[in-house]
């Protein structure tokens, strides 16, 4: 049976001053520490994703997906800054040190936060909503999990972040 293990973000926040909209995930997953960047599981829409809506080829690169969210003045992050976790199960989380998401908001001109997926909104809701006054608007998850949501489905409900 697998057991829990405590994990740090491995991953900084993708931003710059002039980032106006934050997508924020829960924390990555076992695929996305693996490859060293969020959203790195191969099955995940999220890429798939934002470059449709940006009307961009699909990034392939660590510098590929920062260049494509920080030229269409997104930032990501997530709401977890430690956790313990059994591998990739959101449903496992336990032990939640949240991000200092209203610290990064100081150092942009973020306006409108994003949450991906329910587990994210809660946190985010419970963690963050109180320094940061700012309601996250609440996405269908692009994890592979979610295969409710079809490609074209996720993207027509992910419009609302342009």
């Amino acid at each position: 049976m697998a057991e829990y293990e405590h994990h740090e973000q491995p991953f900084a926040p993708v931003f710059d001053e002039n980032s106006k909209v934050l997508i924020l995930g829960t924390f990555p997953s076992v695929k996305s520490r693996a490859n060293n960047f969020y959203y790195g599981h191969p099955q995940n829409r999220f890429w798939k994703v934002l470059a449709a809506l940006c009307g961009e080829l699909v990034p392939q690169t660590v510098e590929e997906k920062k260049s494509l969210v920080l030229r269409h003045q997104i930032a990501i992050w997530d709401v977890i800054e430690s956790c313990d976790i059994i591998g990739s199960s959101d449903s496992s989380i336990k032990n939640v040190v949240p991000a200092d998401i209203a610290g990064l908001l100081c150092k942009t001109q973020i306006e409108r936060i994003y949450v991906n997926g329910t587990l994210a909104k809660t946190l985010y809701d419970r963690f963050a909503l109180p320094a940061t006054g700012i309601d996250a608007g609440k996405l269908p998850s692009t994890s592979p999990a979610n295969a409710r949501f079809r490609l074209e489905q996720l993207i027509e409900s992910w419009r609302t972040i342009l």
